[in-house]
């Protein structure tokens, strides 16, 4: 038996950071934090935006400049009022912007208790004006 991952499409997210706030170097290289001022999630299986004003990332740069470490957390708040709390780590290229993240979620609204279980995965990119977008897939393990 063979463990396989398949990526499943579950939509885009679009983020705006805004103020940041740049800390210095510490052990584990420039330590930036930046606000997160809106998100908006559209699927086919979920509509949501931003539900408060605490989201953030904690992002490291290494010493170089060229790798961004993120930490970014949020609570999104669908159509239909369910909350959704989000966290996610990844890898930033600050050259290019492009960004590879590993999101999950934690809720205990009964629509959306299939998310508790979902391992996702995106692709980003961030653009010049501070605008994230991210194509998000779950990942599907199977045995072949």
């Amino acid at each position: 038996m063979k463990p396989v991952a398949t990526l499943i499409p579950m939509g885009v997210i679009t983020a705006q950071l805004g103020d940041q706030i740049e800390l210095g170097s510490g052990p584990k290289g420039v330590r930036l934090i930046s606000d997160v001022v809106s998100v908006e999630v559209e699927s086919d299986r979920i509509r949501a935006s931003l539900a408060t004003n605490d989201a953030a990332d904690w992002l490291t740069i290494s010493d170089n400049g060229t790798l961004g470490c993120l930490d970014v957390r949020f609570t999104l708040k669908t159509d239909d009022g369910a909350y959704i709390y989000v966290e996610y780590s990844g890898r930033a290229e600050m050259e290019t912007g492009q960004i590879a993240t590993a999101p999950t979620f934690q809720t205990s609204h009964e629509k959306y208790l299939w998310l508790n279980r979902v391992q996702a995965v995106a692709a980003g990119v961030i653009d010049d004006a501070g605008r994230l977008t991210y194509s998000i897939y779950e990942v599907k393990v199977s045995v072949n």
